[in-house]
């Protein structure tokens, strides 16, 4: 099934929690001088437009990013990445996880993503021409088999499904740990949505029984919507970088900010 398109929901606070905490290990694996690799399974379009018609009919966005933006320093990584896009493309331009790691990377560093969505990957494409990514349309899981272990074998992975195929939460831990049997080195990084009915349970104790040192995070809001059935986000973090969890509990603070009454930063 090819429906997804993530143009609906980009900018959302999934997006703030991923996207804050991607460019926050993007900044602290780029402080050693050593290249490194990136790899996307599911990269969406990359960059998006936030006053397009299909983001304003959710209003995600303004749920989201206009909402959490504040909470983050100046100085932040994410903070960075979102002036930087802006200053590109337009005030209502927003990074998709793929441009996230092409503003945070180097010229000695390597990308890879994969978009198996003709019309995302079209977009994708023409996109990440000015990156010096390597495109690929192509199954993500297929593409992190086939890649693994990676030149730069020191790197990230990012692994960001739709989640429209239920099967996805049965097949993504035996990926995971395929993934990680060639690469033990790579950080991996999986994104899962929190919906009600708690869908990522079964994946989640799977992911934990097969490794038990990963670090998992995840944070709750009231959702965008009436009737909209995501109330969080979740990551789970394979070989997670030094100082990590110090970030996740400020990025918690922040978040627990987002559903108090009363002004905001």
């Amino acid at each position: 099934m090819l429906s997804y398109q993530h143009l609906y929901h980009a900018g959302n606070l999934a997006d703030v929690h991923k996207h804050a905490v991607l460019a926050w290990v993007l900044d602290y694996l780029t402080r050693k001088d050593k290249p490194l690799s990136y790899i996307e399974t599911h990269a969406g379009r990359g960059l998006y437009d936030l006053a397009a018609e299909e983001a304003l009919k959710t209003g995600e966005a303004a749920a989201g990013v206009a909402l959490a933006e504040p909470l983050f320093p100046k100085d932040h990584p994410y903070r960075q990445r979102l002036d930087e896009t802006r200053a590109a493309h337009g005030r209502a331009a927003y990074p998709g996880s793929p441009l996230i790691a092409a503003l945070g990377l180097r010229e000695s560093d390597t990308i890879h993503l994969a978009e198996l969505h003709p019309q995302e990957f079209a977009h994708l494409q023409a996109a990440a021409q000015p990156w010096g990514a390597h495109v690929h349309r192509q199954d993500g899981f297929q593409l992190a088999l086939a890649l693994t272990p990676p030149t730069p074998r020191r790197g990230l992975m990012l692994i960001d499904p739709s989640y429209e195929v239920k099967a996805d939460y049965e097949a993504i831990p035996r990926h995971m740990a395929n993934i990680h049997r060639k690469w033990n080195v790579g950080t991996l990084i999986l994104w899962y949505p929190l919906l009600r009915g708690g869908a990522h349970g079964p994946m989640l104790k799977a992911l934990e029984t097969a490794f038990p040192d990963g670090l998992k995070h995840e944070v709750r809001f009231p959702p965008a919507r009436d009737g909209h059935r995501m109330e969080g986000s979740g990551l789970f973090i394979v070989n997670p970088p030094f100082g990590l969890d110090a970030e996740l509990a400020a990025i918690t603070t922040r978040f627990a900010k987002l559903s108090k009454p009363g002004p905001r930063p």
